[in-house]
């Protein structure tokens, strides 16, 4: 079954690759779906591409951006799989989509869709209060492991990449932290604000404002390199200013996809004015900004080069879920 599914996809993507763009567009509105709560990275990322396509005039019809954070994000997902067929529905995905069905055992599977394009890459910081004592990764992780009770750490889902994150942490480090999941990266950051946690693993754009507002203080960033970004964000930082995990003796690395997936049973002239879509709106002033602003890693990838690029993420993500324990029986 799963290689027939395979194969039925990479049909579908050579068909994609193979059709004219152009040749269908929507006579209706387009619902961008968010798996995820108000004020998080993807209702960020979501609300810039229905601005960025507004603006330059790059779709007759508007977008409008439907939230569908229930259920750790399966409403989002099962949504998209009901919706098998209609064009008017295009899904902002991100790991979500490898973790949930194993976790939870949702009956989804991210190749039920139809892949659009891959249009960034998002990385994760450790973060922590500029009230708390401890100003760097060795200070915070022996302070981690000092902690009765343990250090209070926020995130986004409960067997998610946050909470992957911090299982990672303690196997390397031994320290213990108590993972408390919000509903979305915004609600993280307010939490660790207010001191009713001691850190989180947010993505940039996600404790962005409180970042520059001197409020929270970034540790490291989980990446074999550091954030290309190098234009001063805060009074005395730019993105790049954030060393590597590894460089201060942490080695986790984990970067999460931000990509664009249809219902399946589209037909191919409908994927591909798409694949044109999103390919301008990554041409736009608004997505470049956007990207050096939220510290994203610019990408685009479709038809073959996505397919190669998803399956290779699942397998590594499976491999990350079943290692942390976080695969359901």
């Amino acid at each position: 079954m799963k290689s027939m599914k395979r194969s039925t996809l990479a049909v579908a993507v050579f068909a994609l690759t193979a059709a004219p763009a152009l040749a269908w567009e929507p006579t209706k509105p387009v619902e961008i779906v968010v798996a995820a709560g108000a004020g998080g990275a993807s209702d960020q990322m979501a609300r810039m591409m229905q601005a960025a396509i507004q603006k330059n005039k790059l779709m007759a019809q508007p977008m409008v951006v439907t939230l569908k954070g229930g259920a750790s994000g399966a409403e989002a997902l099962m949504y998209m799989k009901s919706s098998a067929g209609d064009p008017n529905k295009v899904l902002i995905a991100y790991s979500l989509i490898y973790m949930l069905p194993l976790s939870a055992k949702i009956p989804f599977n991210w190749r039920e869709l139809t892949p659009v394009s891959v249009i960034a890459l998002d990385q994760f910081v450790l973060w922590d209060n500029t009230t708390l004592p401890h100003k760097n990764v060795k200070e915070f992780i022996a302070a981690a492991k000092a902690a009765n009770p343990p250090f209070k750490m926020g995130g986004t889902g409960s067997k998610r990449e946050d909470h992957v994150l911090t299982v990672f942490m303690e196997k390397k480090t031994g320290a213990k932290f108590a993972y408390l999941p919000y509903k979305s990266g915004g609600e993280a950051a307010t939490q660790l604000v207010g001191n009713h946690t001691q850190s989180n693993v947010n993505n940039p754009s996600e404790n962005l404002e409180v970042w520059r507002a001197g409020q929270v203080r970034a540790l490291c960033v989980f990446d074999k390199e550091r954030i290309g970004y190098k234009t001063k964000v805060t009074d005395k930082q730019s993105w790049n200013d954030i060393p590597t995990c590894k460089e201060e003796g942490l080695d986790v690395q984990y970067l999460m996809l931000r990509a664009m997936f249809l219902p399946g049973k589209v037909t191919p002239e409908q994927a591909a004015f798409y694949v044109d879509l999103f390919k301008k709106v990554t041409q736009t002033a608004e997505y470049k900004d956007y990207m050096e602003k939220q510290a994203l890693k610019p990408i685009f990838l479709t038809g073959s080069d996505m397919l190669k690029f998803l399956e290779e993420d699942d397998t590594l993500n499976k491999n990350l879920m079943t290692e942390a324990g976080f695969v359901a029986n």
